[in-house]
């Protein structure tokens, strides 16, 4: 399986926004054996997309893009005015993913992360409808740029919509859009799933991208995430996609505390990354 999946990582690893002086990363990155670089795209007037283009041909390394979505950038929001401007930072993101030659962009672009509340069935419902509206509006929109979306479920503790791989079946069902598609997260599915390669077998040809860290956010291959699961998974749908590290320095206290890593994970960020990648080379060649 090595020879058909790409190994990435995200620049969250490291630092976090991400900004055109990011590509100082992109060396280190490729020295390290990775054959990407997953870049999650906070605010766009922060990146020089021709700059980091230019960057990801001299180190030989492609692209991953992926969405970040507050409350500012919210499909599911009461005002129609944030979900405007999520639409325009949609669009961004898009015209970065051309630039970049990337076939799709990644994330939970459903609903802010964080939104985890106890709603009546009425507002669920009222919420799920005007998500599926939005996301069908955001795959126009894509196949405009000849692109797909890849929807990722979250855990229960950031997403009260859309959590295991049965629920964004049924919300791409709803969507009956083509270019609607998943991304599936080892964390997200350590939490919420019963079984990691049923799961990834009912998404089937549907998946586009994997992230990966272990249960507790740490090395890949240190913690409790049934790895045999997930390459017997790959392995049955054929999966010939990325396979992304996607952790969190603690030194960046903003991004560390929304996503409550409150200890030490690794020796270092480089050490992370690369023992992860030597974890995942051999536990999926």
């Amino acid at each position: 399986m090595t020879n058909d999946i790409k190994y990435g990582v995200s620049t969250w690893l490291w630092e976090s926004p991400f900004n055109t002086q990011s590509i100082a990363l992109f060396p280190k990155i490729k020295g390290m054996g990775y054959d990407l670089v997953e870049i999650p795209v906070e605010d766009p007037e922060l990146i020089n997309g021709q700059i980091v283009k230019k960057a990801l041909e001299d180190n030989g390394l492609e692209a991953v893009v992926c969405g970040a979505f507050g409350p500012t950038k919210d499909l599911t929001h009461k005002d129609a005015a944030v979900h405007q401007n999520c639409f325009n930072y949609i669009e961004k993101c898009f015209e970065l993913c051309n630039l970049w030659e990337v076939d799709f962009l990644a994330g939970p672009m459903y609903a802010a992360v964080g939104k985890a509340r106890m709603l009546p069935l009425e507002d669920r419902k009222r919420e799920w409808d005007l998500a599926v509206t939005n996301i069908g509006k955001v795959c126009a929109m894509a196949q405009d740029h000849g692109l797909s979306i890849a929807l990722e479920p979250l855990n229960r503790f950031e997403s009260d919509m859309i959590n295991t791989a049965e629920d964004v079946m049924r919300f791409i069902r709803d969507i009956n859009h083509s270019k609607a598609k998943v991304l599936l997260d080892g964390f997200h599915m350590t939490i919420e799933e019963s079984n990691i390669a049923k799961a990834i077998k009912l998404v089937g040809d549907k998946l586009l991208h994997v992230q990966v860290s272990e249960n507790h956010r740490g090395i890949p291959g240190t913690g409790l995430t049934p790895w045999t699961d997930f390459a017997e998974g790959l392995k049955a749908i054929d999966y010939k996609g990325a396979m992304v590290i996607e952790s969190f320095t603690p030194e960046i206290k903003e991004l560390a505390g929304a996503v409550c890593i409150w200890k030490i994970l690794a020796k270092s960020q480089d050490e992370f990354a690369s023992l992860g990648i030597e974890f995942l080379k051999k536990t999926f060649k």
